[in-house]
Order: C-alpha cells, then structure tokens, then sequence
C-alpha cells in the first residue's frame, strides 16, 4: 500500500498570507467573551448594511421574473438592464453611455472592485502599486495584494478635511502606480471629491498612464435633494474629458435597500469594460436573470431613493445635536456614516460601550493601515446610522451616557 505523508501541506497561493481579518472578523474577537448590559437591547451600527425596508415593487418584480432562473444568463447582462442603468446614468450624471460598449452589470460593487484589479493589474512590471485612502475599504487592499500589487496608502486626516493629499505622493511612486481606488462619498468620512481634486487626479492618471476605479457605491445618499454629490463621470464631462482610464463602480444596495440582491454596475472607458468583460466571461459571473429584472426595475424609479434619504436626513437631524458635545465630529458630505473622535484608545471605547450599553460601533482602526508613521483611523469610530429612527436615536443617548460616566 502506498504511503502519504498527511503532514505535508497542500501549496496556495503566499499571497494569501498577507491578507488581514476583515475589519467585523477583528470586532468579533473584540467582543469575544464580554457580556453586553442584558438589561439594554442590542443596537447594532457597526455595519454598513441598509434596514430601511426594500421597496415592494422591487420584490414584485423579482418574483415575476422566476421564469428566468431556467435559462443560463450572459455575462453582459440584458439589454433592459443595461439600458436602465445607461438612462439612470444619463439622468443623474448628464451623460450618454452606450450600454453596449461602456456599461456592464456586475454582482454588487464588492465583488467587481475586488475582480477589476486582478484584470487589470500587469503581472510583468517589478513594481506594482495600488493607490488606496487610508481609512479605506479594505476590499482595496485585498485586490491589490492578490493581483500581486503593493497598496500606497493616501492617509485622509481632520487636519486637511479628509481630503486626498495627492501633491504629498512623491513624483516616483506615480511612475509604480497602476491602479488608483477612490472612494467619494467616501467610506468612513462621508467626503465628496470637488471638481478640482478629481482634475488634479484627471491630470496624474494622463501623466502617468495609471486606472482610476471611481467606487460611488454612496452617491444616492445625500442631504440636499438640489446638490447630488458630483460623480467622476460628471467630473469628465464638465472637465471636457473622455473616459479613459476611468471606470465607475455603483450599486443598489445602500440607494435601494437591497444588499441581498448583490447587483451593481461598472461603467466608463469602452475598452477596459471590454477587457473587464473578457475576465468575468471567464470568472462565472453573471448575473442571475430574476435579480437583472428587479434590478432594471430599481434604476427607472427615483421616488423610493428620495423616500430613502428622508429617512437618513431624519436621523441625521437628530442624532448629531445630540452627540455633538460628546464626540468631535464633522458633517458628513454624503453617505450614512458618522466618523467620531472618541477620547482614548478606540478599540477600548467600543468594547466598553457594547459592554455597559450594549451598541456596537466600528474602531476607526479596523478601517486603516500605519502608513505615515500613524494610523489615521486610531482614536476614531464609525457609526452606521441605519437602523431605524427609534433605534438611532436609542443609541446616541446610550452613548452620550456611556462617555459622560467613563
């Protein structure tokens, strides 16, 4: 009988090694074996993930289009999806997209800023490099590090409002770069790039020949209905620039409260979509024919997004006087987020808060890196005003409490 040796270990790819916990994997071994104040119900604004209920007309569209799970979906996607998305675009942005050419449905914008990296990084230069800003989304730097890139983390700091400090970058890292993420409104910040940061960041892609991934994943969630965050696709437009190099990344889970669905859309330069394409042909992504369906349904109607930011600007309105003398924080552009500073050390600020008053917050530190010889995200949290009013509202004085005891 032949012999194995089980002590060998099957060989993976190394690169796997240099990935870190997922920032609500950490927050789970942060609360491991403390107990939160039973006499207090759970409030959870940890997470990102929208509670406003999904629109019934979403669900209804779904369920009449079942009959779609018996055909294989292409990766392309529909022509009424693509169409849908192409007139949204047109609507909220001022541009003409063709949806043949320059639009494509993808699973969620997780799993597509994850994937574009792997098509586009160029595995035969030494070296790579990934532009991120630090806080970030760590969807980021997983993508780069996997595709055999190196993050360059961008810290974004109070002292300069959050903003990209691109001038900071030394001239020859530009040449390394290959792959620029950007995030507006950004995630934790809630910051919208301006017209001139995204010339600026317009004219270094030209320079220097690196991708722009545009990831607006919070674009539909703002406070003033006369003043939508201004979009990268916009920004080209009023800059007189065609789209090279630059692709966009939007989603329907936080503008249409439907994360479960995972369906987002990736759109911009012709050629890079084509490529990117070419990669998911072979990635096995398509995306299921009934969620397609709901989905073009989703992108033709804007009054439940208008409904959706009532609901944010309501919590807003009222949370924030009452944390305002608690913790130091700013306004946010856009998105659901508040990014606070809390005194002391912030892993130990949210594990004594779920302990005593049993809401749960995410350390800022869980969202960065050390680059700089700092992490920007330390002394920080981020709270995720998504549950419902009652609840935000709960919470807030929970905390209010909690710093005013300890």
């Amino acid at each position: 009988m032949m012999a194995f040796d089980c002590q060998d270990n099957a060989e993976v790819n190394p690169r796997l090694d240099q990935l870190q916990p997922y920032p609500f994997q950490r927050l789970r071994e942060l609360f491991a074996g403390v107990t939160a104040n039973p006499e207090l119900s759970p409030i959870n604004l940890s997470i990102g993930e929208p509670k406003h209920p999904t629109p019934a007309f979403i669900g209804d569209a779904l369920t009449a289009n079942l009959a779609g799970l018996a055909n294989y979906p292409i990766t392309q996607g529909s022509d009424a999806l693509r169409g849908a998305i192409a007139g949204w675009c047109e609507r909220r942005y001022g541009v003409n997209l063709d949806p043949a050419s320059q639009i494509l449905p993808v699973n969620g914008s997780r799993e597509a800023l994850f994937a574009f990296a792997q098509a586009v990084i160029d595995p035969s230069k030494h070296v790579k490099r990934v532009l991120s800003p630090n806080p970030f989304y760590q969807i980021y730097e997983g993508a780069a590090i996997l595709a055999g890139a190196k993050p360059y983390f961008l810290n974004t700091l109070p002292e300069n409002g959050y903003r990209l400090a691109l001038d900071e970058v030394p001239e020859a890292m530009w040449e390394t770069v290959q792959l620029a993420y950007v995030c507006s409104p950004g995630n934790p910040t809630g910051q919208v790039l301006t017209l001139n940061e995204w010339q600026a960041l317009f004219d270094l892609s030209e320079q220097h020949g690196f991708i722009i991934a545009a990831d607006e994943c919070y674009s539909e969630i703002y406070f003033d209905e006369d003043d939508p965050p201004l979009g990268a696709l916009s920004a080209a437009e009023m800059l007189d620039r065609d789209f090279s190099r630059l692709v966009v990344f939007n989603s329907l889970s936080k503008r249409s409260n439907v994360p479960g669905m995972r369906s987002g859309f990736v759109a911009g330069d012709a050629e890079l979509i084509r490529q990117f394409l070419l990669y998911r042909t072979y990635h096995g992504s398509a995306m299921n024919p009934a969620i397609q369906a709901a989905s073009a349904a989703a992108w033709q109607d804007e009054a439940h997004v208008v409904e959706n930011r009532r609901q944010y600007r309501e919590k807003f309105a009222a949370v924030m006087p009452i944390l305002q003398d608690a913790l130091a924080f700013a306004a946010p552009d856009a998105a659901f987020y508040l990014w606070a500073k809390v005194p002391g050390d912030d892993t130990e600020f949210a594990r004594e808060l779920y302990r005593q008053k049993n809401v749960s917050v995410l350390p800022g530190s869980f969202l960065a890196r050390d680059a700089g010889g700092i992490n920007p995200g330390r002394g920080f949290i981020r709270i995720a005003l998504v549950d419902n009013l009652t609840s935000c509202l709960e919470a807030a004085h929970r905390i209010k409490d909690f710093i005013s005891r300890n």
